[in-house]
C-alpha cells in the first residue's frame, strides 16, 4: 500500500474524513474551530488560528481548560518542527516540609495547595510573537466577544458542566470556593443545554491579556489579583512566582515507527510514554487490527511504558537519567522480552543512563500546529480569582510527597504533566498534528491513533472513531461498549481484567489533520465522543 493511501480508505461504519485545501481547524467545540478559521480567512496563519481557537476554548469549554491552566505546542513551520513547553512551576514557597507541617499526607485535588503558575497566557503570547502574522489583540477578539456576549451551551459541554457543579456542591467547602459558583453556577446551578452563558470578568481578563501581550497577567493588575486572593486564603502562589515565569522552547523528541517519525514534547510531559510504547511495538508485526494478539501486545507495551514513565518522568532538571535513555533501542529489546502470551503486572525497568482541550490547525502555507491546554481534572482547583473569570489549575496534584521520587514536590519545579500534543512526519515532510486529550488516557490514545493510521491504514476520521481501550492499573483494562466482544473475552482468557466502561469521556477526545504528501490536500478527523467539529475551506 502506498504511504498515504490510508487517506482515501473509506470506513463504512464511521464518518469519512473532512477534506480541504486552503485551511483547516479541528477541535472539540464548533464555535472555537470557527474562530480559528476566521483568522485564516483574515490572512492569518495556522499559528494565529491555533491561538484564536485555544483562547475561545477557554470561554466555550471551561469544563476542560482555562486561562489559569497550562499548554504545550508542536509547530511545523519553515520546514522544521518546534516545541513549546507552556507549563508552569510550583510556587517557590511550596515544599514537602511545609505541607507536612500543615498536616497533609498527600497533595489534595482542590484549593490552593495544588495550584501552580498558569502557563496558558504566556504560551499564547510566545507563539504569536515568534510565528504569528496577525496582531495578538485581533487573534483574541473572537474569544473576548463570546465571553462578553455569551454563547449557547452545547450538549456534551452541558453534561460535563452539570456533573462538575453537582460534585463541587458536595466537595468544595470554604469561602475561597464561592467565586467558582458565582462564575460558573450563577443561578445556583450549571447552565443548561441551549442556555446562554457569559462572563464579563473573563472578557475583561482576555482583553488585558490581548492588549499587553500577556504582560498584565504576569506583571500587572491580574498578577496582583492572583497574589491578593492567594494571600487572603493562606495559599502559596505569589506575584513573584508569576513574574518569574517564561514559556520554554524545547526540542521535540521522536521515535521512528515503521518509516514514520512520531513526535512528542519531552518531559516534564508524558509524551515519552507514548514513544516508549511505540518503540516496543515496532518490534512486532501488526498485520491485522481486530485480533486478540494485536490488542494484547498494545496493552502490554503500554503497561511497561507507563511503569517507566511514572517512575522516571519529571521536570528534566530533576530526572535521574536523560529522558532519551527511555527510548534506547537496546533497552527496548530487553523490555520487549517481557511481553508474553499472558497479561503481566508491570514494574519499571532500569534504562541505561546517558478533565483538557486539544486542537489541530493547518494553512495553505505549509504551517501546521498541534496544541493542547488544560486546567486538569475539568475545572481545576475549584478556585476562581475574584472578578477575573480565571479558574486556577490544580496541576500540582501530580507531585509526589516522597522526597526520593523523581517527581517529588519542590518549589519552582514543574510536575509530571499529562497533556501532550503529537505530530507525525515522513522523512523531511509533515504528515500532521494529532492528539487525544484526557488525563492518563492521552499516551494510550496517541498509540492507538498512530497505529490505526500507520499499521492499519485507517483514514483520520476512522482512526478516531475506532473503539478504544484504556489500561488503568495492574491487569485492569477498560473498553468501550462497542469494543468487539469476542476480543474482550479472549483478552480475559489471557489474564486481563476487562471492564466495559459506559462513560465516553473516559476514553479521551481527539483531533487529526493529515497533509497529503503528494498534493498538499488536508484530511481531517474530529472526535465523535464530544461536540467535535472541523472548520475548513
Amino acid at each position: 500500500m502506498d504511504q498515504m493511501d490510508y487517506l482515501y480508505q473509506p470506513y463504512t461504519a464511521n464518518r469519512v474524513a473532512t477534506v480541504a485545501s486552503k485551511g483547516m481547524v479541528a477541535t472539540s467545540q464548533p464555535l472555537a474551530s470557527q474562530a480559528g478559521l476566521e483568522m485564516l480567512k483574515q490572512g492569518g496563519n495556522a499559528i494565529d488560528a491555533a491561538i484564536a481557537t485555544a483562547a475561545t476554548l477557554t470561554v466555550v469549554e471551561p469544563t476542560s481548560n482555562g486561562i489559569g491552566g497550562d499548554a504545550f505546542a508542536l509547530v511545523w513551520t519553515k520546514n522544521k518542527l518546534h516545541g513549546l513547553n507552556g507549563s508552569g512551576h510550583a510556587p517557590g514557597a511550596l515544599s514537602i516540609e511545609e505541607l507536612k507541617k500543615r498536616g497533609y499526607n498527600e497533595i489534595p485535588k482542590f484549593g490552593f495547595v495544588p495550584v501552580t503558575v498558569p502557563g496558558v497566557p504566556g504560551a499564547w503570547a510566545e507563539l504569536s510573537k515568534r510565528f504569528g502574522k496577525l496582531p495578538f489583540k485581533d487573534v483574541l477578539a473572537p474569544a473576548i466577544q463570546y465571553a462578553e456576549q455569551g454563547f449557547p451551551i452545547s450538549p456534551v459541554l452541558g453534561k460535563f458542566w452539570r456533573t462538575a457543579a453537582e460534585k463541587f456542591k458536595e466537595t468544595l467547602q470554604g469561602e475561597e470556593f464561592q467565586h467558582w459558583f458565582d462564575t460558573f453556577a450563577p443561578n445556583g446551578r450549571a447552565p443548561e443545554i441551549g442556555e446562554q452563558w457569559s462572563s464579563q470578568g473573563h472578557a475583561n481578563t482576555l482583553r488585558k491579556i490581548a492588549e499587553t501581550n500577556a504582560e498584565d497577567f504576569y506583571h500587572g493588575e491580574l498578577a496582583a489579583k492572583i497574589d491578593e486572593f492567594s494571600k487572603k486564603h493562606d495559599g502559596f502562589i505569589r506575584k513573584e512566582d508569576l513574574q518569574n515565569y517564561q514559556p520554554e522552547w524545547v526540542e521535540p523528541v521522536s521515535v521512528n515507527y515503521r518509516g514514520y517519525d512520531v513526535w512528542e514534547i519531552p518531559p516534564n510531559g508524558q509524551g515519552i510514554v507514548a514513544l516508549s510504547a511505540l518503540n516496543l511495538l515496532k518490534g512486532f508485526k501488526m498485520e491485522d487490527k481486530e485480533t486478540v494478539d494485536t490488542y494484547h501486545k498494545q496493552i502490554e507495551a503500554m503497561k511497561l511504558a507507563f511503569a517507566d514513565g511514572q517512575k522516571f518522568v519529571a521536570d528534566p532538571r530533576h530526572m535521574e537519567l536523560d529522558y532519551t535513555d527511555l527510548l534506547d533501542e537496546g533497552y527496548a529489546n530487553e523490555r520487549r522480552k517481557l511481553i508474553t502470551e499472558q497479561a503481566l503486572t508491570p514494574e519499571p525497568g532500569q534504562p541505561p543512563k546517558g478533565g483538557t482541550v486539544y486542537l489541530a490547525a493547518a494553512d495553505n502555507e505549509g504551517n501546521m500546529v498541534s496544541f493542547i491546554q488544560s486546567n486538569y481534572m475539568g475545572f481545576g482547583s475549584g478556585l476562581v480569582v475574584p472578578g477575573t473569570g480565571v479558574a486556577l489549575q490544580n496541576r500540582g496534584h501530580n507531585f509526589s510527597l516522597d522526597e526520593n521520587h523523581a517527581n517529588a514536590l519542590a518549589g519552582n519545579k514543574r510536575s509530571y504533566h499529562t497533556i501532550i500534543p503529537g505530530f507525525i512526519t515522513k522523512g523531511n515532510n509533515p504528515v500532521g498534528p494529532f492528539g487525544v486529550m484526557g488525563g492518563f488516557m492521552q499516551p494510550q490514545g496517541h498509540v492507538q491513533v498512530a497505529m490505526n493510521t500507520i499499521d492499519f491504514h485507517l483514514n483520520p476520521q476512522a482512526a478516531l472513531d475506532a473503539p478504544r481501550w484504556q489500561w488503568m492499573k495492574d491487569k485492569t483494562v477498560w473498553v468501550e461498549p462497542n469494543f468487539p466482544g469476542h476480543i474482550a473475552e479472549a483478552l480475559a482468557r489471557r489474564g486481563h481484567h476487562i471492564e466495559v466502561q459506559l462513560e465516553k469521556g473516559a476514553f479521551g477526545r481527539g483531533q487529526i489533520i493529515w497533509r497529503d504528501l503528494k498534493n498538499g490536500t488536508l484530511f481531517g478527523g474530529t472526535e465523535s465522543r464530544t461536540d467535535g467539529t472541523i472548520s475548513a475551506y
